[in-house]
Protein backbone atom coordinates (compact mmCIF):
# COMPACT_ATOMS: atom_id res chain seq x y z
CA UNK A 1 0.00 0.00 0.00
CA UNK A 2 1.34 3.29 -1.18
CA UNK A 3 0.97 5.89 1.53
CA UNK A 4 2.23 9.71 0.84
CA UNK A 5 2.33 12.32 3.46
CA UNK A 6 3.26 15.65 1.90
CA UNK A 7 2.29 19.30 2.81
CA UNK A 8 4.16 22.75 3.64
CA UNK A 9 7.96 23.21 5.10
CA UNK A 10 7.93 22.75 8.46
CA UNK A 11 3.94 20.98 8.62
CA UNK A 12 5.12 17.87 10.40
CA UNK A 13 5.98 15.84 7.35
CA UNK A 14 8.67 13.69 8.48
CA UNK A 15 7.79 13.31 11.85
CA UNK A 16 4.55 11.55 11.03
CA UNK A 17 5.82 9.08 9.00
CA UNK A 18 8.57 7.96 11.01
CA UNK A 19 5.49 7.97 13.99
CA UNK A 20 4.00 6.31 11.14
CA UNK A 21 6.64 3.80 10.52
CA UNK A 22 7.43 2.78 14.26
CA UNK A 23 3.66 1.95 14.21
CA UNK A 24 3.85 -0.02 11.33
CA UNK A 25 7.08 -2.98 12.54
CA UNK A 26 5.75 -2.78 15.31
CA UNK A 27 2.64 -4.02 13.95
CA UNK A 28 5.02 -6.75 12.17
CA UNK A 29 4.37 -5.00 8.51
CA UNK A 30 7.29 -4.43 6.44
CA UNK A 31 7.52 -0.66 5.35
CA UNK A 32 9.92 1.53 3.23
CA UNK A 33 10.30 5.52 4.07
CA UNK A 34 11.46 7.41 1.21
CA UNK A 35 11.69 11.07 2.10
CA UNK A 36 12.06 13.65 -1.29
CA UNK A 37 14.67 15.23 -1.74
CA UNK A 38 16.56 12.06 -1.05
CA UNK A 39 20.13 12.01 0.04
CA UNK A 40 20.73 8.54 -1.98
CA UNK A 41 21.26 10.10 -5.59
CA UNK A 42 22.07 12.77 -7.78
CA UNK A 43 18.56 14.02 -8.66
CA UNK A 44 18.05 14.51 -5.06
CA UNK A 45 21.04 16.12 -4.12
CA UNK A 46 21.07 18.38 -7.33
CA UNK A 47 17.43 19.53 -5.93
CA UNK A 48 18.75 19.99 -2.58
CA UNK A 49 21.39 22.02 -3.76
CA UNK A 50 19.45 24.39 -5.48
CA UNK A 51 17.04 25.03 -2.79
CA UNK A 52 19.36 27.06 -1.52
CA UNK A 53 21.06 29.04 -4.32
CA UNK A 54 18.60 32.11 -5.71
CA UNK A 55 17.27 32.62 -9.12
CA UNK A 56 14.43 31.69 -11.45
CA UNK A 57 16.85 28.98 -12.77
CA UNK A 58 17.63 27.43 -9.39
CA UNK A 59 13.81 27.45 -8.51
CA UNK A 60 12.92 25.48 -11.78
CA UNK A 61 16.39 23.23 -11.18
CA UNK A 62 15.14 22.65 -8.12
CA UNK A 63 11.38 21.19 -8.60
CA UNK A 64 12.78 19.44 -12.10
CA UNK A 65 15.42 17.33 -9.98
CA UNK A 66 12.94 16.89 -7.45
CA UNK A 67 10.85 15.35 -9.76
CA UNK A 68 13.10 13.41 -11.46
CA UNK A 69 13.93 11.99 -7.56
CA UNK A 70 10.35 10.99 -6.74
CA UNK A 71 10.03 9.25 -10.11
CA UNK A 72 13.39 7.47 -9.62
CA UNK A 73 11.82 5.99 -6.01
CA UNK A 74 8.36 5.24 -7.88
CA UNK A 75 10.57 2.99 -10.12
CA UNK A 76 13.02 1.50 -7.75
CA UNK A 77 10.56 1.36 -4.65
CA UNK A 78 7.41 0.42 -6.23
CA UNK A 79 8.38 -3.18 -7.71
CA UNK A 80 9.79 -4.39 -4.00
CA UNK A 81 7.87 -6.42 -1.86
CA UNK A 82 6.75 -4.20 1.50
CA UNK A 83 3.46 -4.06 2.93
CA UNK A 84 3.59 -0.34 2.96
CA UNK A 85 5.38 2.40 1.02
CA UNK A 86 5.62 5.44 2.79
CA UNK A 87 6.71 8.73 0.62
CA UNK A 88 7.00 12.09 2.15
CA UNK A 89 6.69 14.52 -0.40
CA UNK A 90 5.61 13.48 -3.93
CA UNK A 91 3.01 15.32 -6.04
CA UNK A 92 3.08 18.70 -4.06
CA UNK A 93 6.66 19.79 -5.20
CA UNK A 94 4.69 20.93 -8.25
CA UNK A 95 3.14 23.77 -6.38
CA UNK A 96 6.60 25.75 -6.02
CA UNK A 97 6.45 26.17 -9.27
CA UNK A 98 5.67 29.51 -10.54
CA UNK A 99 1.46 29.61 -11.51
CA UNK A 100 0.18 28.10 -13.87
CA UNK A 101 2.90 26.00 -14.39
CA UNK A 102 2.43 24.30 -10.98
CA UNK A 103 -1.15 22.87 -12.61
CA UNK A 104 0.36 21.28 -15.49
CA UNK A 105 3.38 19.94 -14.40
CA UNK A 106 0.98 18.24 -11.40
CA UNK A 107 -1.35 17.11 -13.91
CA UNK A 108 1.27 15.80 -16.13
CA UNK A 109 2.97 14.39 -12.84
CA UNK A 110 -0.20 12.76 -11.76
CA UNK A 111 0.07 10.38 -14.97
CA UNK A 112 3.80 9.44 -13.91
CA UNK A 113 3.08 8.23 -10.72
CA UNK A 114 0.73 5.85 -8.55
CA UNK A 115 -2.30 6.87 -6.57
CA UNK A 116 -3.09 5.96 -3.14
CA UNK A 117 -6.38 6.24 -1.11
CA UNK A 118 -3.99 7.11 1.57
CA UNK A 119 -2.51 10.81 0.39
CA UNK A 120 -2.22 13.20 3.58
CA UNK A 121 -1.78 16.61 3.10
CA UNK A 122 -0.29 18.08 6.29
CA UNK A 123 -2.29 21.80 6.09
CA UNK A 124 -0.48 24.01 8.10
CA UNK A 125 -0.73 28.01 8.33
CA UNK A 126 2.09 30.01 6.79
CA UNK A 127 2.92 31.80 10.31
CA UNK A 128 2.88 28.14 11.83
CA UNK A 129 4.99 27.10 9.76
CA UNK A 130 7.28 29.93 9.21
CA UNK A 131 7.59 29.76 13.50
CA UNK A 132 8.36 25.94 13.50
CA UNK A 133 11.14 26.77 10.80
CA UNK A 134 13.12 29.98 12.56
CA UNK A 135 13.15 27.45 15.67
CA UNK A 136 14.18 24.54 14.20
CA UNK A 137 16.69 25.27 11.36
CA UNK A 138 19.64 27.28 10.85
CA UNK A 139 20.07 27.92 7.31
CA UNK A 140 16.51 28.93 4.99
CA UNK A 141 15.69 27.16 1.82
CA UNK A 142 13.95 29.50 -0.89
CA UNK A 143 10.68 29.08 -0.05
CA UNK A 144 10.70 29.28 3.06
CA UNK A 145 10.12 32.60 3.60
CA UNK A 146 6.24 34.05 5.44
CA UNK A 147 5.44 35.24 1.81
CA UNK A 148 6.57 31.91 -0.27
CA UNK A 149 5.15 29.79 2.38
CA UNK A 150 1.51 31.51 1.34
CA UNK A 151 1.80 31.49 -2.01
CA UNK A 152 3.04 27.92 -1.88
CA UNK A 153 0.05 27.10 0.30
CA UNK A 154 -2.65 28.19 -1.98
CA UNK A 155 -1.28 26.47 -4.85
CA UNK A 156 -0.77 23.23 -2.85
CA UNK A 157 -4.08 23.58 -1.25
CA UNK A 158 -5.91 23.72 -4.97
CA UNK A 159 -3.90 21.07 -6.02
CA UNK A 160 -5.36 18.85 -2.98
CA UNK A 161 -8.47 19.23 -3.85
CA UNK A 162 -8.12 17.44 -7.23
CA UNK A 163 -6.82 13.96 -6.00
CA UNK A 164 -7.81 11.97 -3.84
CA UNK A 165 -5.73 13.65 -1.06
CA UNK A 166 -7.28 13.99 2.48
CA UNK A 167 -6.38 17.56 3.62
CA UNK A 168 -5.39 17.35 7.45
CA UNK A 169 -5.00 20.45 10.06
CA UNK A 170 -0.99 19.98 10.92
CA UNK A 171 -1.79 23.07 12.97
CA UNK A 172 -2.62 21.02 15.75
CA UNK A 173 -0.76 18.54 18.31
CA UNK A 174 1.62 16.30 16.99
CA UNK A 175 -0.23 13.16 18.78
CA UNK A 176 -3.59 14.87 17.34
CA UNK A 177 -2.20 14.78 13.13
CA UNK A 178 -0.79 11.38 14.42
CA UNK A 179 -4.32 9.97 15.32
CA UNK A 180 -6.27 11.73 12.39
CA UNK A 181 -3.68 9.74 10.32
CA UNK A 182 -4.67 6.48 11.98
CA UNK A 183 -8.32 6.94 11.67
CA UNK A 184 -8.18 7.83 8.00
CA UNK A 185 -5.89 4.45 7.52
CA UNK A 186 -7.94 2.13 9.25
CA UNK A 187 -11.09 3.78 7.69
CA UNK A 188 -12.51 1.07 4.86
Amino acid sequence: MLIVIDGLDASGKSTQALRLLKLLTAENKTACLRFHPSNDNLFGVKAKQFLYAKGKGAHFASAVFYMLDVIRSVLIYSWQKYDYIIFVRYLMGTAYLPAPLHRVAYHFFALLVPKSNAMFYLDTAPQEAYRRIRQTRRSHEMFESIDALRKVRVKALSLALIGKWRIIDADKSIEEVEMTIKKLLSAP
